[in-house]
């Protein structure tokens, strides 16, 4: 099993939103940056694990756990013409973009907050992706290590 941190703007698409989807799951789409299209379509397995965190809000943090309940597979969206989502270049014969499907475990509350995973910048989470300068993307992996010590903060 695998771990993953999925970043979201909640203004966009958050917990909510997934809670109030068919069974809490959704396809995790529009992903528009290669190293991690290359995570969703070859690296990430149905049963792995992920954080729901949100970003560009008041409250920055984990808002939920979620389950991948299906592996990589080419992005529907990036071939609707009438898709926000949209890619002419993409080519369904030779997919560009890939989405994999995740289920709402659970929500967490109150949330993880960003200002509480700094507090161990230096300690557990000296690693971790989502707290280093310039890091923008959608989604990072986690260390079996690092999602233990988030799940015990919550």
């Amino acid at each position: 099993m695998r771990y993953w941190l999925f970043k979201t703007e909640p203004a966009t698409f958050g917990v909510d939103d997934l809670a109030r989807a068919s069974d809490a799951t959704t396809a995790w789409d529009g992903v528009r940056n290669y190293q991690v299209r290359n995570m969703l379509r070859d690296e990430m397995r149905i049963g792995d694990q992920g954080f729901l965190y949100h970003s560009s809000c008041d409250v920055p943090g984990i808002y939920g756990v979620l389950r991948v309940v299906r592996a990589g597979y080419p992005e529907r969206a990036a071939l609707d013409r009438k898709h926000a989502y949209f890619d002419p270049q993409s080519d369904p014969a030779n997919p560009r973009w890939y989405s994999v499907d995740v289920r709402l475990e659970r929500r967490i509350e109150p949330p993880i907050t960003l200002e509480t995973l700094r507090k161990h910048a230096h300690g557990a989470l000296a690693e971790l992706l989502i707290l280093r300068r310039g890091n923008r993307l959608s989604v990072t992996p986690l260390t079996r290590d690092e999602w233990r010590f988030i799940t015990s903060l919550a």
